[in-house]
């Protein structure tokens, strides 16, 4: 039998057939330049700003049922990048946000989500905390660490991998505390947002807060 060889040139397939592995935009969290976290495609033809507040119990709910299909189906693959923002309603919910934004953009997905999946537990520490008669610190500062030490949330963020010493410089921060303030004005006076979680899709307010109503103000899931 005669064994025929074929010459390597065709046996080699040429690099512009060779698909490249798609990108997955989710790994990219950046800082907007008003503060938030922005998650995906630069590029994306969507844009998705979402206004939350940590100790807000729908947030909890949104997050908890949204998260997961809005990142797989929708930032993935570069459709839809989501830009999370702060709209404070209390010195509480100004705690959960300073210790979200702990080890940067890169770490800020992982705590935002861990802060709701674990909100129960720590806001019935808070109304514990709240309903004491002890005197509260006077310095925002202090007020604010004392709100971390003694209602859980140091606690959940230490099971994150975060030092005491490393939680106290981030609600220290006086960046990260302006950022939100402004965010939180930007949110509740000037795009006027009915309540959180509140959305703005390609810079058009959304009128409802769940995750049914924002679905039908994206596009197509890719699937």
């Amino acid at each position: 039998m005669k064994t025929l060889f074929l010459p390597l040139a065709l046996l080699a397939v040429p690099a512009a057939l060779v698909a490249a592995p798609a990108a997955n935009w989710v790994s990219r969290v950046v800082l907007s330049p008003i503060g938030g976290h922005a998650m995906g495609n630069p590029n994306a033809p969507t844009k998705l700003v979402e206004y939350v507040s940590y100790t807000c119990s729908h947030c909890a709910h949104f997050v908890g049922e949204a998260s997961a299909p809005l990142k797989a189906d929708y930032v993935k693959g570069g459709k839809v990048s989501v830009e999370v923002r702060n709209a404070v309603r209390d010195r509480y919910d100004l705690t959960a946000a300073l210790l979200a934004r702990c080890g940067g953009p890169a770490r800020f997905i992982g705590n935002h989500e861990a802060l709701f999946a674990n909100q129960t537990a720590w806001m019935e520490q808070i109304e514990a905390y709240d309903g004491a008669t002890t005197e509260k610190p006077a310095d925002q500062t202090a007020a604010i660490r004392d709100i971390g030490q003694k209602t859980g949330l140091y606690a959940l963020m230490n099971k994150r991998g975060f030092t005491n010493a490393q939680l106290d410089a981030c609600v220290a921060n006086p960046t990260a505390m302006k950022q939100i303030l402004a965010m939180t004005d930007d949110a509740w006076n000037k795009v006027k947002i009915g309540g959180t979680p509140g959305f703005v899709v390609n810079g058009t307010l959304v009128k409802g807060s769940t995750w049914s109503i924002l679905q039908a103000a994206l596009p197509a899931a890719a699937h």
